[in-house]
């Protein structure tokens, strides 16, 4: 008899922060009861403390598998999406084929037009959780259940400066530097100067050697981003990021046809037909898969396309506990078109203490995790900190 799954449990995971993400506020930025601000430059709502939503699946015989994705806001909204719908239809299924029940329970809603969203959020959560299960049962890191070891570290790149002035922008990405780390990436919202003054600035202080991108978060029509970019470019642009919002595949295309620059997008995709509307139109030369969104099952979807395509794929990762970053690394170290991956060092560094486990992140590289499943567990500290939603 197979070992199948007995329970599905879902909690939240906070934390406080000394700064928001992406720095301190901005005049206007106001916090309201709940916690959240808005960015006034691209308009998105940020919470000031850390949060995720975190699976909890255990088989009959005693195999826990731990998934993530976001709680960032609304976390109440996966939840129930988890506890009223998703439990029931995975409780009783054999977790060696996760690709198979993400598949099942993908198809529940796709008549009903859930096929992003909070819907596939949790999706991704389960199916972290069951490849984290299949790998313990096999006693493999997820990354060999992928096909292999492609890259034993994966380079990382240093993302957001999150300081008040440019000054102090440049000298914390300096100290990056100097601890090994030569790629960087802004964020455009906090570049109070403009972004081709912040690229200036950046390359100024980290020399010409230095590879640094700008994301401009998803804020500008078509012809905007292409002069953002236009005027970058002479400073030395590593990519692109996010250059129009989301829904416009036909600016999309407008800009990556348009700028020398390599254009990278993805982060915010859910699945592999959300790519595939998009390469079939645009000059896309960079995707960005983020774990908390995908799962493993797409991320590694996505990951063979954009290497069918010729594109370079640079994951994504978020603010977490750091159980989908173990999955995004893992994933990441079985596909061959990945060239590195993000490292959000003001969330790593703070949160190392919530897992167990080798994963780590230093002198330019990341190191996955080598233990079986995912290679990670909450340790008990961060246990007490779950709360069941």
């Amino acid at each position: 008899m197979p070992d199948v799954v007995a329970s599905v449990e879902v909690f939240t995971l906070t934390q406080t922060r000394e700064t928001p993400y992406l720095g301190e506020r901005l005049p206007g930025e106001e916090v309201n009861a709940k916690g959240y601000l808005v960015r006034k430059d691209n308009r998105t709502v940020y919470p000031t403390f850390d949060r995720s939503v975190l699976v909890r699946i255990e088989t009959r015989q005693g195999v826990i598998g731990w998934g993530e994705t976001y709680g960032i806001v609304a976390p109440g909204a996966v939840a129930a999406i988890i506890n009223d719908l998703l439990v029931d239809f995975t409780i009783g299924r054999d977790p060696t084929d996760p690709s198979a029940i993400y598949d099942d329970l993908y198809d529940l809603m796709r008549v009903r037009g859930y096929t992003g969203g909070f819907y596939v959020d949790a999706l991704a959560a389960i199916d972290i959780a069951l490849w984290d299960i299949a790998g313990k049962q096999a006693s493999k890191p997820v990354a060999e259940m992928l096909g292999g070891v492609v890259h034993g570290q994966i380079p990382a790149y240093v993302s957001g400066l999150p300081e008040v002035t440019l000054d102090a922008r440049c000298a914390l990405a300096v100290s990056w530097q100097a601890k090994g780390y030569s790629d960087f990436k802004f964020a455009s919202p906090m570049a109070n100067q403009g972004v081709e003054a912040e690229l200036r600035a950046l390359r100024a202080a980290l020399g010409s050697d230095a590879r640094i991108a700008a994301d401009l978060h998803w804020n500008h029509t078509a012809d905007e981003a292409i002069s953002l970019i236009t005027a970058m470019e002479p400073h030395g642009l590593w990519f692109a990021e996010a250059p129009v919002r989301t829904e416009g595949i036909g600016a999309l295309e407008q800009v990556s046809k348009s700028v020398e620059t390599p254009v990278a997008v993805g982060e915010e995709w859910r699945t592999d037909h959300d790519m595939r509307q998009r390469v079939e139109r645009c000059r896309i030369a960079i995707v960005q898969p983020e774990m908390g969104h995908k799962g493993i099952t797409n991320f590694m979807r996505i990951g063979k396309m954009a290497a069918a395509h010729g594109i370079d794929v640079l994951p994504h990762a978020t603010i977490g506990a750091g159980i989908f970053l173990a999955a995004s690394l893992q994933a990441s170290s079985a596909l061959e078109a990945v060239i590195g991956h993000e490292f959000q060092h003001s969330i790593f560094e703070p949160n190392r203490w919530l897992l167990t486990g080798d994963m780590d992140c230093a002198a330019g590289a990341y190191s996955p995790p080598t233990g079986p499943g995912l290679g990670v567990e909450p340790t008990r500290k961060a246990l007490d900190l779950l709360q069941p939603i």
